[in-house]
């Protein structure tokens, strides 16, 4: 049985917002096809006449800078993303997440808009993401807005945008300055089960005197949502980057996650167990990377 009808390749935004318009509810952008072919097969997803596919869109499989920023087109696959020497630069947290979806096959063609848009609480790209302060750009028939990533979600699969109506055309995220770094770990299922049991993306700016001028935490899965960890983050604001103050940074870690026990991942105390040493790892590699800009 077909799992559609009508394959379409637009070569504009535009033309694949009115795509989509003809049969909203029936209709679905496609660009690596990792995740939504298998929904399809599995009638994990609503049936498609349509699909959409956005890979021969210039804007969405570019990369570059504009206005103190580094864009990145949502339909450029994740490999991609690992071998360009401007995120490398700029945002080595987003390097070490992509590098780590899937395998080599996967990464050729996933893309950076189709982790994001999977709305997944623990999607490795879209944690990453977050920490880095990376915003979405989303295109409708109203127009486009920006909205930082970690607004695009409401639960698990599900997205705060309408994916019948509106496309993720590109993230952007500020260029690195002096003193900034940022470091993504995630501690995995052995057995070559690409879940993560927990993962964490930081970016922090080194003040003077060892202080922490600003960061931005993330992590998953700790909830429904991908989670930005605000009240850790905010103990860690000005204050000098030393063992006892991370210490109190995890405990307000521990109280802003929601964990849970899940038969796929792993049991509430075993990831409350690693996040302490998870966290430690990550800010240590963040901060260390300060020096060197």
């Amino acid at each position: 049985m077909a799992l559609w009808k009508q394959y379409l390749q637009p070569s504009t935004v535009e033309d694949a917002l009115g795509a989509l318009g003809v049969e909203p509810n029936h209709s679905a952008v496609i660009a690596g096809g990792t995740d939504l072919l298998l929904d399809l097969q599995h009638e994990r997803n609503s049936p498609i006449n349509t699909l959409v596919d956005v890979t021969q869109i210039p804007e969405m499989t570019a990369i570059w800078k504009q206005d103190d920023f580094l864009h990145i087109g949502a339909a450029v696959p994740l490999n991609k993303i690992v071998l360009n020497s401007s995120v490398q630069n700029h945002a080595q947290g987003l390097i070490e997440a992509c590098g780590l979806i899937g395998g080599p096959q996967v990464r050729n063609v996933a893309t950076l808009g189709g982790n994001v848009g999977h709305a997944l609480p623990a999607g490795d790209a879209t944690i990453a993401l977050i920490s880095v302060r990376a915003e979405a750009q989303l295109a409708s028939a109203d127009g486009r807005r920006w909205l930082p990533v970690e607004m695009l979600f409401e639960g698990p699969g599900r997205p705060s945008f309408n994916r019948s109506r509106e496309i993720i055309v590109a993230f952007r995220f500020p260029l690195r300055g002096d003193g900034e770094g940022s470091a993504f770990k995630r501690v995995m299922r052995p057995q070559g089960v690409a879940i993560a049991i927990l993962n964490m993306g930081i970016w922090l700016r080194r003040g003077s005197g060892g202080k922490v001028d600003d960061l931005q935490i993330a992590i998953g899965p700790a909830g429904p949502r991908p989670l930005r960890t605000l009240k850790a983050e905010a103990v860690l604001r000005g204050q000098c980057f030393d063992s006892a103050n991370n210490q109190r940074a995890i405990q307000h870690l521990l109280q802003e996650v929601k964990l849970r026990t899940s038969p796929h991942r792993s049991t509430k105390a075993y990831r409350e167990h690693i996040l302490p040493t998870l966290f430690n790892r990550t800010i240590k590699e963040a901060w260390e990377r300060t020096a060197s800009r």
